[in-house]
């Protein structure tokens, strides 16, 4: 059983709780996710079954994007509404509009980012969040990340100190550390109140089953490949096909950039790359 699955995480559940139920749904011991969601954050999720959980690398890497609620006026111990509220700081409601799309920008820019506290980046080879757990101190590097843009859906909401963005970036990027640098930037405090991943790639959250409809039965996986149709492909002929089926290089093949997908008669035999003027199997799928 192979294939793809979008689900519609609702807040509550952890990443590995969806793909437990999809696991149990299926009937299908393989089971995978391709980008972890915070437990209290919502939206698309990525699941693939069966020979797809290859193919994860691939998808985890694709741009993701994203709403968010960023709260003003104190941060937490996580960068997110979980947290303990940390140092307070009214400054922003002082700040025009004009300050407010001049630190978005500013955020924007940024070749880099400092991790949370609470996250699965390693010190010293053991998870960030490990050590924070246990009341150390967690001193992370700042780290280079992709924000390709940053969108005020409206303007600062000087009540409630809520300030609703859309954000599309790169895989290993933060929201919650975007929020936390929005609050810094207008010299104040701020952290992440709601999350909801509305995008991954070429895929969209309004498309996605709700966690629930996996209770009403077995649910029809999306193709194999359509989790490198993202990728360059490569058609390749019987003699090919079978040598790339046994994890051999190909023979006589142009090069494109990147891994790309290779299909024989028009079914996905693998993921290959370019290596010392052939392309090597990173992936076998056929079988």
């Amino acid at each position: 059983m192979d294939g793809l699955l979008l689900m519609d995480k609702p807040a509550g559940p952890t990443s590995h709780d969806v793909v437990a139920a999809v696991r149990r749904a299926l009937g299908e011991r393989r089971v995978g996710h391709a980008g972890t969601l915070d437990p209290a954050a919502t939206g698309l999720l990525v699941v693939l079954a069966g020979r797809a959980t290859r193919l994860a690398r691939f998808v985890a890497l694709l741009d993701k994007r994203y709403r968010g609620t960023v709260r003003f006026g104190w941060e937490t111990g996580t960068d997110d509404a979980t947290g303990e509220p940390l140092e307070r700081d009214d400054g922003w409601r002082g700040r025009s509009d004009a300050e407010v799309a001049g630190a978005v920008a500013a955020v924007a820019a940024g070749p880099t980012q400092v991790p949370p506290r609470v996250s699965a980046k390693k010190v010293a080879g053991e998870r960030a969040y490990a050590l924070a757990r246990r009341g150390e101190d967690v001193a992370l590097a700042p780290v280079p990340v992709a924000i390709h843009e940053i969108v005020v859906v409206a303007p600062l909401d000087r009540g409630t100190g809520e300030l609703v963005i859309d954000v599309r970036c790169g895989a290993g990027t933060y929201v919650r550390a975007i929020a936390r640098d929005l609050g810094r930037a207008l010299s104040s405090r701020a952290h992440l109140a709601s999350l909801r991943r509305v995008g991954i790639g070429p895929w969209r959250v309004e498309d996605a089953l709700p966690l629930a409809s996996l209770e009403q039965g077995r649910p029809a996986l999306r193709p194999l490949d359509e989790a490198v149709r993202h990728l360059p492909s490569l058609d390749v002929g019987p003699a090919d096909a079978e040598a790339i089926g046994h994890g051999r290089k190909l023979g006589d093949a142009a090069r494109l950039e990147g891994p790309v997908a290779v299909f024989g008669a028009g079914r996905l035999l693998a993921v290959a790359e370019w290596q010392e003027g052939r392309y090597a199997p990173l992936v076998v799928l056929a079988s």
